[in-house]
């Protein structure tokens, strides 16, 4: 088993070790003291940043804070540094996401960043600079992560999630009992398509560029499966909002066009529905990534079934195909995915 395959395999126990952070009281200490400062009034707005996959998650994490009612953005870590840096005021908590707790823009903005403005630090890696310098922080329990980024990526999802359900006192047996159900799933999944990976393979040939399309959610699992087609097996594959894409890059759509679109039950399901079936009128091929029980005969789609009913825990078992079709896609090329060949695991310069 290649190092790739093998971090994709311990996600269920990454996840489980994640879990278990948050049902010990004395790490339930840092949430407590935010939801008792959010109640109080002390911010006006959450700002979400991070780079690459850290950034993604962001926009996870302020999606589920809108749909409890608290105001939050999302601001690329660089761009925050270099254009943004006068949004941040007392009134501000800075949620920054780093897995490493390293990234090269976070670091710096932690050096800069005003006396009067509260951070969060969100990462796997305690005794980092983001652990230190931050006035809170929430931890992921992944382990070591040497290659692209998955049981990260699919951890500090986790932890963000049980963040926003604790500051809507949320966070009961019944969402805990959610989350053990999605670790036994997710294991499940990868045992089943680690076999049937092969039918995907064959349904989308040789990669030259791919569209990978989601809303809400899931749009971070879409840019997260982008990121890792450019960076693990070194496809051009590009990331969108449904939205967006209906909005002129379906133009390109034809003969030889290759899509991913998550699907999930929610406000825009049968948005997405529609994206995909347009698509495969216009000549391309559809990858359905969906947890509603979608039946359509069309030789231009297939369709991947994922239990997880939850809008949002759908996007880290959504994730699972992705990253074992993009390990078999580079078997199938004669090499291994997720190593780095011009950067780095992690990113320390600018």
């Amino acid at each position: 088993m290649n190092l790739f395959l093998k971090e994709i395999t311990e996600q269920p126990q990454a996840l489980e070790d994640t879990l278990k952070l948050y049902l010990n009281e004395d790490n339930l200490k840092t949430l407590s003291k935010l939801r008792t400062m959010l109640k109080n009034s002390e911010f006006e707005q959450i700002i979400f940043s991070g780079m690459g996959s850290s950034y993604f998650t962001s926009f996870a994490a302020s999606n589920i804070f809108s749909k409890i009612g608290i105001s939050s953005s999302v601001i690329n870590a660089g761009e925050l540094l270099h254009y943004n840096f006068q949004v941040l005021n007392k009134k501000t908590l800075l949620v920054c996401f780093s897995q490493s707790g390293e990234s090269f823009e976070v670091v710096e903005i932690l050096k800069n960043i005003p006396e009067n403005v509260k951070c969060l630090g969100i990462t796997n890696t305690k005794n980092s600079t983001l652990d230190k310098k931050a006035d809170f922080s929430l931890y992921s329990s992944a382990g070591k992560e040497k290659m692209t980024s998955t049981k990260t990526f699919v951890s500090i999802l986790l932890v963000t999630y049980i963040f926003a359900w604790y500051i809507n006192d949320e966070w009961n047996d019944i969402k805990i009992q959610k989350i053990k159900k999605l670790i036994i799933d997710v294991e499940e999944k990868i045992n089943f398509f680690r076999i049937n990976i092969i039918e995907l393979i064959n349904f989308f040939g040789n990669l030259q560029s791919l569209q990978i399309i989601a809303r809400g959610p899931a749009y971070a699992s879409a840019m997260q499966s982008s990121l890792m087609f450019k960076e693990a097996v070194k496809v051009a594959a590009t990331g969108y909002f449904g939205g967006e894409f209906r909005h002129g890059p379906i133009e390109m759509v034809q003969e030889g066009v290759k899509t991913i679109i998550f699907i999930p039950k929610g406000k825009t399901f049968e948005q997405n529905l529609k994206m995909a079936k347009d698509i495969a009128n216009f000549g391309g091929k559809v990858l359905i990534i969906t947890n509603s029980d979608i039946n359509i005969s069309n030789n231009k789609i297939k369709i991947l079934h994922i239990p997880e009913e939850d809008e949002f825990l759908f996007s880290i078992e959504s994730i699972i195909p992705v990253q074992l079709y993009i390990d078999e896609y580079a078997k199938n090329k004669g090499f291994e995915a997720g190593s780095f060949s011009h950067g780095a695991k992690v990113t320390a310069v600018e």
